[in-house]
């Protein structure tokens, strides 16, 4: 139940807590409101179908929760429809949440991405609200949604809905969790982790997604296929993709999906649409596949990983009886991680200062004066340093709307310093990401 109540179709919010519901100007409101609702459910219409929604918690949070009405011991109430969102003004957010939610930020601030938790984006005269938000590459953002064994699975509900807003207003959504009922679902891109404790996950060993991440394995059907034709058939002579399970470090997820290494895609398996995350290259040959099916993509060109993590690992060991529909790859060999880490090979920077005749007529080159002791551009050092001030000034506002200004001032200081990471990148015939992050650890450990 709530004391706060959003009405649709006014535009107002009523506070039952006041006999007036916080507008005097109409006189009998409460009279009206609650009569309407009761001959809407008289007719049975449904509840989500009426002109009610929570307009507190729920709201504030961007979630679109209907509610009814309804009088007890002469009290005005207003009932959820789900049980879901009446937990979720009940429920406090857990330590392994929080954990998370600081893990997340630490590792994008270790590959050089910005971010906040609770983050909160206006959509029209509503809010999506955001666990953690990664501000990565070429203005790529990052939704991350936690969601552990809070609630029965079967309360989880409003997902697809939350995932479609975010990705309607530029947040890529992600979410995590861990509870193998969850990453089953396929409302949207789920990532799984073994149930470990608060201060596990908070602590800075290796803590692996078993679940949601694939590796695509590129086949063609013929006699000497290993695997079945998927459309039934003995051998179609067509080429095909098959999502084989891997598990990847969670602090790698997050910087590389920040970066544009790690993507989601959608994969059809028969029937079924499947939501994963790949890599790049692994997205790029499924779309050559999927626009010529008679023949296999070209192989992308893979820079082979070297050595192990340093940190120690913070998983447990997964058990016999813990073996689920998509398997945790807990014990899968180190080699594959070159999916993980792989950048495609540069051709190494020429001698003499050359402009690549793939750069677009009439865009000017970087400025080529270069910092003495960081080997970049000036330029480009002041572009970086001038976005982290403006990042900097951000967190240190409390006001909603001065915080929203500064936080176009800072995206806009945002792509500046990237448009100039890509043309000095191109200029150079360098790889951009690397730039990119050799620059903001220079200028953040300069500043520090």
């Amino acid at each position: 139940m709530a004391n706060v109540v959003w009405h649709k179709q006014l535009q107002i919010l009523l506070d039952l807590t006041r006999d007036d519901l916080d507008h005097p100007e109409l006189p009998d409101l409460w009279d009206t409101v609650y009569k309407t609702d009761r001959f809407y459910g008289r007719l049975g219409v449904p509840v989500s179908e009426r002109d009610l929604q929570c307009g507190g918690v729920c709201r504030d949070m961007g979630v679109e929760a209907p509610m009814h009405l309804r009088m007890r011991g002469g009290r005005r109430e207003a009932v959820h429809e789900r049980r879901e969102d009446e937990e979720r003004h009940s429920v406090p957010m857990s330590d392994e949440h929080k954990a998370y939610q600081e893990r997340i930020l630490r590792a994008a601030h270790e590959g050089g991405f910005g971010g906040d938790s609770e983050v909160r984006t206006r959509i029209g005269r509503t809010w999506i609200q955001t666990d953690t938000l990664v501000e990565g590459a070429d203005g790529r953002r990052i939704g991350w949604e936690v969601q552990l064994s809070t609630i029965d699975e079967r309360g989880l509900r409003g997902v697809r809905t939350r995932a479609g807003k975010a990705a309607k207003n530029g947040i890529t959504p992600a979410w995590h969790t861990d509870r193998a009922a969850y990453a089953q679902r396929n409302d949207t891109h789920w990532t799984r982790s073994d149930r470990l404790p608060a201060e596990l996950i908070a602590r800075n060993g290796d803590l692996r997604i078993v679940s949601g991440f694939r590796a695509l394995d590129f086949w063609h059907c013929d006699t000497n296929a290993v695997y079945p034709c998927p459309h039934g058939i003995r051998r179609c002579g067509k080429a095909h993709a098959t999502a084989k399970p891997r598990d990847v470090f969670f602090d790698d997820m997050v910087r590389q999906t920040a970066a544009g290494t790690i993507v989601p895609i959608q994969f059809r398996a028969g029937t079924t649409v499947h939501r994963y995350w790949v890599t790049n290259a692994d997205r790029d040959r499924l779309e050559d596949l999927d626009s010529d099916d008679t023949r296999l993509p070209p192989e992308r060109e893979i820079t082979p990983a070297t050595g192990a993590s340093r940190n120690r690992p913070t998983c447990q060991p997964a058990t016999a009886q813990s073996a689920e529909q998509d398997p945790p790859t807990l014990a899968a060999p180190l080699a594959a991680r070159p999916l993980l880490t792989a950048l495609p090979l540069q051709p190494a920077a020429p001698v003499a200062e050359t402009v690549p005749p793939d750069l677009e007529q009439g865009e000017t080159p970087i400025l080529q004066a270069t910092d003495t002791t960081t080997g970049l551009p000036t330029e480009l050092i002041m572009l970086q340093q001038a976005a982290d001030a403006a990042h900097q000034r951000l967190q240190q506002l409390d006001d909603h709307h001065e915080r929203d200004l500064q936080r176009q001032a800072w995206r806009k200081a945002a792509e500046v310093v990237q448009a100039a990471v890509t043309r000095y990148a191109r200029t150079k015939r360098l790889n951009r990401h690397e730039v990119e992050t050799r620059l903001r650890q220079l200028v953040r450990h300069t500043a520090g």
